[in-house]
């Protein structure tokens, strides 16, 4: 089974993020859905563009061809309410675009959303772009803990069930975008934001253990269990204007849904040791959703078993 096209490459300089509820649905809007390869194929002519579409269980209950094609594991995000909160956010799809150019994932998005404007509403909408070398607004390089290339992308992002070929190819999508609070940020010196963060400002380099403090961003997020590193793959990316909200849409593909959920309560305060990442005292979350991305064949069966 094939993956859909935005999960396993390195990000391009610009992704659009759309998070969207179904109002109402008949066979004819789940067969315009499925069709997203069709819109993005309609403007690869004039760049690069990937694309994944997400389904929430709710919806992916209601819809999905076979039986069998529920995964174990899939859920609903639940609101988190720790030291720092996180809202749940109502998302019965998520499309994420990926371009080397903004214009080219408008297009997609435009075409795909024409035949379902009166069936779907737009929840979030953010269209974000690579800032300077990769960073975050914080200043701080993001994404340096991802894995690279396909094969460990892969590995770390792909179900691999032997007992259900037809759900390989598919994965697990965490949305979640915050609002920077950048004024209270930037009072702080570069030796503070570093032990919020755990690595240095200019090169990345991670802390010694022995001085990067446990509420440090990379002290909650790395978690080691059996002596391997717990994985995702991140398609991050930040949002800004001069005048307008700053933040980042904190977008991560996993095999394991368990593994976003050990991160998210070491960061928000809910896990054994009670602590919280410092640097959610400087960003809020304002949304929040978990959701299923079949792979590109169960896309197809979804279209053509709706027609």
């Amino acid at each position: 089974m094939t993956p859909q096209s935005a999960i396993l490459p390195e990000a391009l300089p610009h992704s659009l993020f759309i998070t969207l509820s179904v109002a109402e649905h008949s066979a004819q809007t789940v067969t315009h859905i499925a069709r997203l390869a069709h819109c993005l194929d309609a403007v690869k002519q004039l760049g690069e563009v990937n694309g994944a579409l997400s389904f929430g269980e709710r919806f992916w209950r209601q819809v999905a061809p076979q039986p069998d094609l529920i995964p174990p594991g899939i859920r609903t995000f639940t609101a988190i309410n720790g030291h720092r909160s996180a809202p749940a956010t109502t998302a019965d799809l998520f499309l994420h675009l990926n371009s080397t150019r903004a214009d080219l994932n408008y297009e997609v998005a435009r075409h795909w959303l024409e035949p379902l404007q009166s069936q779907l509403y737009i929840v979030d909408e953010q269209a974000c772009t690579r800032y300077l070398d990769e960073r975050d607004l914080t200043g701080f390089i993001d994404g340096t803990e991802n894995p690279e290339g396909d094969a460990e992308r892969s590995e770390v992002t792909l179900l691999n069930d032997p007992t259900n070929k037809l759900l390989s190819g598919s994965s697990f999508v965490f949305v979640q975008r915050f609002e920077h609070q950048l004024s209270n940020w930037e009072k702080l010196s570069v030796k503070e934001q570093e032990d919020v963060i755990g690595r240095t400002k200019k090169d990345s380099v991670e802390l010694d253990d022995n001085i990067k403090p446990p509420t440090a961003h990379i002290s909650r997020v790395v978690i080691v269990e059996d002596s391997e590193e717990l994985e995702i793959v991140r398609h991050s990316m930040p949002y800004f204007s001069v005048s307008g909200k700053k933040g980042l849409v904190f977008v991560a593909y996993t095999k394991d849904l368990n593994i976003i959920e050990k991160m998210l309560a070491r960061m928000f305060g809910i896990s054994d040791d009670k602590m919280h990442d410092h640097l959610m005292d400087y960003t809020v979350a304002v949304t929040g959703a978990m959701l299923f991305t079949p792979s590109k064949e169960i896309l197809s069966l979804l279209a053509n078993t709706r027609s």
